[in-house]
């Protein structure tokens, strides 16, 4: 990226994109017990949508599904309570957090299905190596399906659960092995590894309040502590510590053609809301942790890595930071959206970022748009002004 060379455009939104009618809105009656949906988006002619390289967002009752080239609005499906998004893994689908469970949307097909896994307190969803890992922190269920076999109805499912209910996180690793993390509803502990007939072969408990996780390069998986983070890898655990006696890095990203993983960094056990303005960056090789100031705060949505591996990091003054991470230099710095500050709620809308391939989209809540930037170049490929507030962001 680089930016500072190429001329930014003025940030003129577009109209705001037109939303497409729906021949089929069913209302959506969410309760702890399941929802019922059936929304379809539909072409002036009555055929139906079929949504180039889809970009998906939340707002406060409802979703847009968006062009990921043009940023066209293509369709508003409408949505109660507060809802977030989780890319499925096949290129395809999302899987909606309802109070329901993972609810299935057909991001291509612009159609919130009825397809439902039914989950209490719907949390983490992770892809990866050939599945889907889905935690419901309610229970502590884990349920495992293969991606490519959504579209007509639920696949079938590896469902198994976790000792204790918490809020946790699972991921499948090489070798159908499955890392997934010990807690109760009082504390997080660390995190265990079950082999291909679910016998545990690994586990370590040396990760107070675990939250999180990250893959890399070589099978590495990572998951992020209040005192640094732990790595698994070639069937052992190493114990990456913090500088600081309470350095917390609660969450990550990870690039499967990287041996770096990017982290947030607190210090502060007691504050309400720590607005951090340095990152954490671990090379999964030799466990040495580094912490790269960026000038600037920013929060648990700010986040990204680029297709070369390069760490993305969004800031609050409103630019998006480039970081070589073997070296651990800020490369590049390229203004985006207004100077912001992170909400109290973490719920709340706050400026948010997602990659996909060579194009990082950027969310501005306060000025209701929607930006794409090339991550190679810095130039702005597109700009829209969206018809609701933006709040969760992400691709299939």
């Amino acid at each position: 990226m680089t930016a500072m060379n190429i001329p930014v455009p003025p940030r003129r939104p577009r109209p705001r994109a037109a939303i497409l009618p729906s021949a089929v809105i069913a209302a959506l009656a969410l309760s702890a017990c399941g929802a019922d949906a059936d929304t379809r988006a539909e072409t002036d002619d009555g055929g139906e949508v079929e949504v180039n390289a889809p970009v998906v967002a939340t707002y406060d009752g409802g979703i847009l599904v968006l062009d990921g080239e043009s940023l066209e609005v293509e369709a508003d499906l409408p949505l109660d309570g507060f809802n977030r998004l989780n890319a499925a893994g096949d290129g395809r689908h999302v899987l909606v957090s309802t109070q329901a469970g993972f609810q299935v949307l057909d991001a291509v097909g612009a159609e919130l299905t009825e397809d439902t896994f039914d989950a209490a307190e719907p949390g983490h969803v992770v892809p990866h190596a050939g599945a889907t890992a889905l935690f419901a922190d309610g229970t502590g269920e884990v349920t495992l399906f293969d991606p490519t076999e959504l579209g007509d109805g639920l696949p079938d499912a590896e469902t198994l659960t976790t000792e204790h209910a918490h809020h946790g996180v699972a991921v499948l690793l090489e070798d159908d092995e499955l890392a997934l993390t010990l807690g109760d509803d009082q504390e997080r502990t660390g995190v265990r590894v079950l082999d291909a007939d679910r016998e545990e072969v690994a586990r370590t408990e040396e990760c107070p309040g675990v939250h999180g996780e990250a893959t890399a390069e070589g099978g590495v998986a990572a998951f992020g502590c209040e005192d640094g983070m732990v790595i698994y890898h070639d069937g052992d655990f190493t114990k990456v510590e913090s500088p600081d006696d309470y350095g917390r890095i609660g969450n990550q990203a990870g690039h499967d053609d990287s041996g770096y993983l990017l982290g947030d960094y607190k210090v502060d056990p007691d504050a309400e809301l720590e607005r951090p303005e340095r990152v954490a960056v671990v090379d999964a090789g030799s466990g040495d942790l580094e912490l790269v100031d960026l000038g600037t705060s920013y929060s648990f949505r700010s986040l990204a890595r680029g297709p070369h591996g390069e760490g993305l990091v969004l800031g609050t003054d409103g630019a998006l930071h480039e970081i070589d991470l073997e070296s651990g230099e800020i490369t590049d710095s390229l203004p985006v959206v207004d100077a912001w500050e992170e909400p109290m709620e973490w719920q709340d809308p706050r400026p948010t970022i997602h990659v996909r391939d060579h194009t990082a989209y950027i969310t501005d809540p306060d000025a209701r748009t929607l930006t794409a930037v090339n991550t190679d170049t810095g130039a702005v490929e597109a700009e829209t002004e969206l018809p609701e507030t933006p709040n969760e962001l992400t691709s299939p």
